[in-house]
C-alpha cells in the first residue's frame, strides 16, 4: 500500500471506522472497548450471505500487530494477525488466518468452505479497499 505503515496500522485498528471505507462489512458492534482490547461483533456479507461473529481484538503498537481471536461462530478459536512490513516505498500488509475447525470429523470439508469460500473472500475484500482507501487518505481525495 502506498501510505504510511502507522497510517495504515491505525485505519485496521480502528473498527469503528471500517463500514465507512469497506462496503462487504455490515456493522462492527462493540461489546467491550479499551485503547487496546475489544470484543466486537462484526457483521458483513460474502456476496448475498450475511455472516457475522464475536471477536477479541488486541492492538499491539509495539509491535505493529492488530490481533484477533474469534469467541463464537464457526470460526470460533480462529486467529488471525494483521501484519505491516514496510518496504522500499510502500506497506506490504498482510492478513494471516489461523483455523483449526471445531469440529475434527468435518475439519476437511470445513476449513475448504471456510477457509477458501469465505475467510479468503473477505481478507481480499478487506486488502483491497483498504488499499484503495488509504491511498486515497494520503492524496487527500
Amino acid at each position: 500500500m502506498n501510505a504510511s505503515k502507522e497510517a495504515i496500522f491505525e485505519a485496521a485498528a480502528n473498527l469503528e471506522l471500517w463500514p465507512t471505507f469497506l462496503p462487504h462489512y455490515r456493522f462492527i458492534e462493540y461489546i467491550e472497548k479499551s485503547a487496546t482490547r475489544n470484543i466486537v461483533k462484526m457483521g458483513v456479507n460474502r456476496d448475498f450471505i450475511p455472516i457475522s461473529w464475536v471477536s477479541e481484538q488486541v492492538i499491539d503498537r509495539q509491535n505493529f500487530e492488530v490481533r484477533f481471536k474469534h469467541l463464537k461462530a464457526w470460526t470460533k478459536g480462529m486467529k488471525v494477525i494483521w501484519k505491516f512490513q514496510q518496504l522500499s516505498n510502500k506497506v506490504r500488509v498482510e492478513i494471516v488466518h489461523d483455523l483449526k475447525f471445531p469440529i475434527p470429523l468435518l475439519a476437511p470439508i470445513g476449513e475448504v468452505i471456510i477457509g477458501e469460500f469465505f475467510i479468503e473472500y473477505i481478507t481480499n475484500q478487506t486488502l483491497k479497499h483498504m488499499k484503495i482507501y488509504m491511498e486515497e487518505q494520503r492524496d487527500g481525495s
